[in-house]
């Protein structure tokens, strides 16, 4: 009965603020620490708890099917980058986080498209993946640019400014 106490005491005490960035808390009220009625008993006021969650991303999705590939990406108004990978391919996870921060930096002008080519092998055979990971750039329906393997930010930054670069299609 005491450790519990005291481990509610503890983490009451502790101010804890969250990460800046991708978590946003529903509640901002601190939690209020315990008082002593006069009958020697704890009283701990009712608690708010904070909950926070994670930004949802608009420029990157997973491809679920054939139809929601052709809806998603080839029928795409914008430039739609296809991260072709695997879970258990080690330079995909790598390459996936890099390239979502870079697509994420174009705010809005590229979509990311990522394809399980374990889940979806009929497009990883219509594209012509042979290894992973393998990226490919569409616009308008297209493939526009390729490439197979790891890239640094500077190299991904070159790929999606050619992608977005509007004399590029002319």
């Amino acid at each position: 009965m005491a450790q519990p106490l005291l481990l509610r005491r503890f983490l009451a005490s502790i101010s804890w603020k969250p990460p800046q960035g991708g978590l946003a808390p529903l509640c901002s009220r601190p939690l209020q620490t315990p008082w002593h009625s006069p009958s020697g008993l704890a009283v701990i006021p009712s608690q708010v708890r904070s909950v926070f969650t994670t930004k949802v991303s608009t420029t990157t999705f997973n491809i679920q099917d054939g139809p929601n590939f052709q809806d998603r990406v080839v029928d795409s108004e914008r430039p739609v980058v296809v991260d072709f990978h695997t879970q258990w391919c080690g330079p995909c996870r790598i390459l996936s986080p890099r390239l979502e921060k870079m697509v994420a930096k174009q705010q809005g002008k590229v979509v990311m498209a990522k394809v399980d080519i374990d889940d979806h092998t009929d497009l990883a055979m219509e594209y012509e993946v042979s290894a992973v990971p393998t990226v490919l750039a569409m616009k308008n329906g297209d493939v526009v640019d390729k490439f197979v393997g790891i890239k640094d930010e500077d190299q991904l930054e070159a790929f999606l400014r050619k992608l977005t670069d509007r004399r590029a299609c002319l």
